[in-house]
């Protein structure tokens, strides 16, 4: 008896087991098809987050694209009027760049005047990239004051972090650079070399001078003409004989 009832518990529970785990596996169900939307909205969603990203570094890109920031420029000017004369003397000065107000779409010091400090950084924003590639090709005329590109706090550490890298390329005897966030790395190039080495290794091959060219062809036309004289004599001289015999 006792055993027969130890056999009917054990189908109980068997029996349970089986419907607790089919109801779990159909409230899993449940659950996922409820979810299954909800997801792939997610989905959707950050995919429009990260072209909304990309259009606003675009966006800020674009908007810091002609601006330049200009260090160790003396401060103590008490308007903007005062520190954009004192700007455009410096580029004179140091660049010998000429800067027209006209060329200059805004300009301020960069952060909080500390006294004692040093003088803080002047962003200057041109209407125009062409002024400010011109000052950047001539950078390195100047020593006191140093002239970088305006860029965000993110790509800011995006360049820093690349500097180790680029420094160990430049050791390599590659040349590398950055440019914008990205490192650009080529190998240097030997064809201007080997191009000029072949140059001086080859023989040249002289051609015949230009009064000897002439000397020749002034003594064929002679030898023609004396052909042609010759020739002319000789017919002269056999009519004239025939006339003599007639």
């Amino acid at each position: 008896m006792d055993e027969q009832f130890e056999l009917f518990f054990e189908k109980i529970k068997t029996e349970m087991k089986n419907q607790s785990d089919s109801i779990t596996s159909t409230i899993m169900e449940k659950i996922g098809e409820k979810l299954e939307p909800v997801i792939e909205e997610n989905k959707k969603l950050r995919i429009k987050v990260e072209l909304l990203e990309k259009k606003i570094e675009t966006l800020e890109r674009d908007k810091k694209n002609n601006n330049i920031i200009v260090h160790g420029l003396k401060e103590g000017e008490k308007t903007t009027e005062q520190l954009l004369k004192n700007t455009k003397e410096v580029f004179l000065k140091t660049l010998n760049i000429n800067i027209q107000d006209c060329e200059i779409n805004k300009i301020y010091r960069i952060g909080k005047e500390i006294k004692g400090n040093k003088p803080r950084p002047t962003l200057l924003s041109f209407v125009s990239g062409l002024k400010k590639n011109e000052i950047l090709r001539n950078k390195k005329k100047s020593k006191e004051i140093t002239f970088t590109e305006d860029y965000s706090k993110d790509i800011l550490e995006k360049r820093k972090a690349l500097i180790p890298q680029l420094t160990e390329e430049r050791n390599k005897g590659k040349i590398a650079y950055l440019k914008y966030d990205q490192l650009i790395v080529k190998e240097k190039s030997n064809t201007c070399y080997e191009k000029r080495k072949r140059e001086v290794s080859t023989s040249p091959q002289y051609s015949q001078p230009k009064k000897q060219q002439i000397s020749s062809s002034s003594k064929e036309i002679v030898n023609v003409y004396d052909m042609m004289r010759a020739r002319s004599n000789s017919l002269t001289s056999t009519t004239c004989s025939r006339d003599k015999k007639s």
